[in-house]
């Protein structure tokens, strides 16, 4: 849907990249080797979406680091637009809304630093049905054509792995089921 609308793969990868997690950071080399790309190539898309606004650029030392410009007056709309063509409203509908009582849930992992891997980590704090959280992964796979792993917390539990799961540069997907 998406690869059609925006012509360079290239393009496509940064605005994934950074229109996913907002909080998302990176620097030219990285990006390139992350996405297999030329420098070249990652530096022109990169140059394109800063002159048009939707990236901000800021030097830090001797390397400049990229984010998404969230006080653009699309970036919700972008973000959204994001969040369609990977499945993560899919994920959040499907999955989360009718599963239990749950408090938060959020995307880490890959996902959460803009990368589609292919696999979807998602931790959810909370109490579920398993067996139907099953089902409705079985089922939101199909349709996002990603592979989807969850795991469960109990709030007590989400304090004491926060660190190591790094969920302070999680995706907050879900908070007392909003």
């Amino acid at each position: 849907m998406l690869d059609a609308l925006i012509t360079s793969k290239t393009r496509l990868k940064i605005l994934l990249k950074f229109f996913i997690n907002p909080s998302t950071k990176g620097y030219l080399r990285e990006l390139a080797a992350q996405m297999n790309e030329s420098t070249n190539a990652v530096r022109v898309e990169l140059d394109r979406l800063v002159e048009a606004g939707y990236l901000e650029r800021n030097a830090n030392g001797n390397k400049v680091y990229y984010n998404a410009n969230t006080g653009h007056p699309l970036f919700k709309d972008i973000h959204n637009v994001v969040k369609k063509y990977l499945g993560i409203d899919v994920l959040i509908d499907s999955v989360l809304a009718k599963l239990g009582k749950i408090h938060e849930a959020y995307i880490v992992g890959d996902y959460a630093k803009g990368v589609d891997s292919g696999i979807i980590d998602v931790v959810i704090v909370g109490t579920v049905d398993y067996s139907y959280l099953a089902q409705l992964i079985e089922k939101a796979e199909g349709i996002i054509k990603r592979k989807i792993r969850p795991l469960v917390l109990s709030p007590k539990e989400k304090t004491k792995y926060k660190e190591k799961l790094n969920l302070d540069k999680a995706l907050l997907v879900w908070h007392n089921g909003k």
